[in-house]
């Protein structure tokens, strides 16, 4: 991650900043999605909820949001990395990667054995940049019923369930590339 920026838990002053990054973010997945899509926001309550839990995390560029992860709880012992987003203006800078990195940290020190996200399989960089990070994927007929309630409701809201992909950290699998830094970008 280059200078000038941070990642820090999100405060209340962070919320309303995040609908932009995420629109803005959307705009990278145009011809791989469904129009739709980039127009389905994430509702304030949810991010409201999630920064009150400690489950959302910010980037900023000196004091302004310009990118974030967003954490579910699909069960007691079950996170899911429900959204990561950074606005196309700070990309390819590693804001990402520290983003994901952040979280994983924290899902460490949680005791949580696993998290896990549904992304796009067809998009170029998007499963091989969540492999790089040390997610696999997970088989179908592996799924908890949980993640399966994710990809449902995905499939409500127009993602085609075969162009989607679940995939997991598995802390024990993993654990030495976390412990012993960051891992390639």
């Amino acid at each position: 991650m280059e200078s000038g920026y941070s990642i820090i838990t999100s405060t209340p002053e962070h919320l309303e900043a995040l609908s932009d990054i995420e629109l803005a973010a959307a705009t990278m997945f145009e011809g791989y999605v469904p129009a739709s899509v980039p127009q389905d926001n994430t509702p304030l309550s949810k991010f409201r909820s999630a920064q009150r839990e400690g489950r959302l995390w910010v980037v900023l560029f000196g004091e302004t949001p310009v990118g974030f992860a967003l954490v579910e709880m699909l069960a007691e012992d079950l996170p899911h990395l429900e959204e990561i987003d950074v606005t196309p203006a700070h990309g390819r800078r590693g804001l990402g990667t520290a983003l994901v990195h952040t979280v994983l940290e924290w899902v460490v020190s949680a005791g949580y054995q696993q998290m896990t996200l549904t992304t796009f399989r067809s998009v170029p960089w998007n499963m091989p940049f969540y492999a790089r990070l040390g997610f696999v994927e997970i088989p179908t007929h592996e799924l908890r019923p949980e993640v399966e309630t994710v990809v449902r409701e995905e499939a409500g809201r127009g993602l085609d369930r075969d162009q989607r992909v679940v995939m997991g950290y598995f802390v024990n699998a993993v654990l030495p590339t976390i412990a012993g830094g960051h891992g390639p970008r």
